[in-house]
């Protein structure tokens, strides 16, 4: 089959890959784009699957990030449904599962992650949804009728917002984690214990510090059995148990790769024409002065644009702050920097309307913030944190408000 040369190459179809385009057609308005992507849809929002989509807030058609006759206008070839499974980067090449070969001037992988699987019996039943395509919102939205049942496995963000959402939607919701409370990597004991508090009064059950150990598919229910011994039956079970990166590709053509694909200030691989954006980069992390990969929605959009706009001919560093925001329930939050429930803690809490900012240190300086109920100061959370200086608490009383 004729090898088909492109100047620009994405592999992936997320927020990164979809991010690269528009910046890549802002600087070359002709070069040639091939976006190929594994999932059968256009690139979307990823968001709305665990949040609007289940309030009524969004319509499925409205999470598409671009119209088809954007691509089409702009002149991206796009090969969606189809994965791509091989890269020589001597040769420049990109290779799919139907045999076809692709030689490209820069590439990009925006490969993103896949969810983490269970390595217990039953782990990899078909009717199991490990939550993360849109595909998996379709499937879980018809079955998650008003009386149904639904183990959630993960108490982390994606568990949590699954959880939520499906217990606003009456459904009879039981969560299962390892952990003490939810999302205790990120919130500190105090304010994960109360969130915990409100999933009870909210009707769902919660088992903490146990874990599955086998799913049994029997007259159309699973029975899962935990470490320490619960039964728990339901109509539907839920896996949020977090992603690992995809870097099958970058492992196999011998970049560099620890955490994530290792990529420099500019967003480059160990190969200089070869970048990567998004869930699967790790990066250096300039106002923290450390290496992270970030798995959040902001960080693929401005990733994404600083790679293309890279690739069409720039030199940007790529020194962007990241954000990350949540829901659950009435509670919601935006959080940027290093935000860790090993680090030191400080909650400035404001008790008459039940709102506050939790700042994380490293020797009184803060690493990261969290807004809780308290919108539109991620950028003054940026500045304090960029300015490194050291804080008492009581300097820390009322900083942002």
């Amino acid at each position: 089959m004729a090898e088909k040369h492109f100047d620009y190459v994405i592999v992936g179809g997320g927020l990164a890959g979809a991010s690269a385009i528009v910046a890549i057609r802002e600087r070359d308005r002709s070069g040639s784009i091939l976006l190929a992507g594994s999932e059968r849809h256009l690139p979307y929002d990823r968001p709305p699957l665990s949040k609007k989509l289940w309030f009524g807030k969004k319509k499925v058609e409205e999470i598409f990030l671009q119209p088809r006759d954007f691509y089409e206008k702009n002149g991206i070839t796009l090969e969606l449904g189809i994965k791509i499974t091989g890269l020589d980067k001597e040769r420049k090449t990109v290779s799919d599962e139907r045999g076809n070969s692709y030689s490209f001037g820069k590439l990009l992988l925006a490969t993103g992650g896949a969810p983490r699987t269970l390595g217990i019996p039953g782990g990899t039943l078909e009717p199991i949804y490990y939550y993360r395509y849109l595909d998996d919102y379709l499937k879980l939205r018809r079955e998650a009728v008003e009386g149904s049942s639904a183990l959630v496995i993960g108490g982390g963000f994606i568990g949590s917002e699954v959880a939520a959402a499906l217990n606003i939607n009456r459904v009879d919701v039981t969560m299962l984690f390892h952990g003490p409370y939810i999302v205790d990597r990120v919130f500190p004991g105090p304010l994960g214990r109360a969130l915990q508090a409100r999933y009870v009064e909210k009707g769902v059950k919660i088992i903490t510090n146990d874990r599955p150990a086998s799913i049994v598919w029997k007259d159309k229910r699973f029975i899962t059995k935990t470490e320490k011994g619960n039964l728990i039956e339901s109509d539907m079970v839920v896996i949020g148990a977090g992603i690992t990166p995809s870097v099958e590709l970058a492992v196999s053509a011998g970049l560099k790769v620890s955490n994530g694909i290792e990529v420099d200030g500019l967003l480059r691989t160990s190969h200089p024409d070869i970048y990567a954006a998004g869930d699967n980069a790790e990066f250096p992390y300039a106002a923290l002065g450390m290496r992270m990969r970030v798995e959040h929605w902001d960080n693929a959009v401005k990733q994404g644009e600083c790679a293309g706009r890279n690739m069409a001919g720039e030199s940007a560093r790529y020194d962007h702050m990241p954000y990350f925001f949540s829901d659950l329930f009435e509670f919601g939050y935006e959080a940027v920097g290093e935000v860790s429930s090993s680090l030191e803690t400080f909650a400035d809490w404001q008790k008459e309307n039940e709102k506050g900012v939790v700042y994380y240190l490293k020797d009184n300086r803060v690493r990261g913030a969290m807004m809780c109920d308290v919108w539109d100061r991620v950028d003054e959370a940026r500045r304090i944190i960029k300015e490194a200086k050291s804080f008492t608490t009581a300097g820390l009383k009322g900083l942002i408000r």
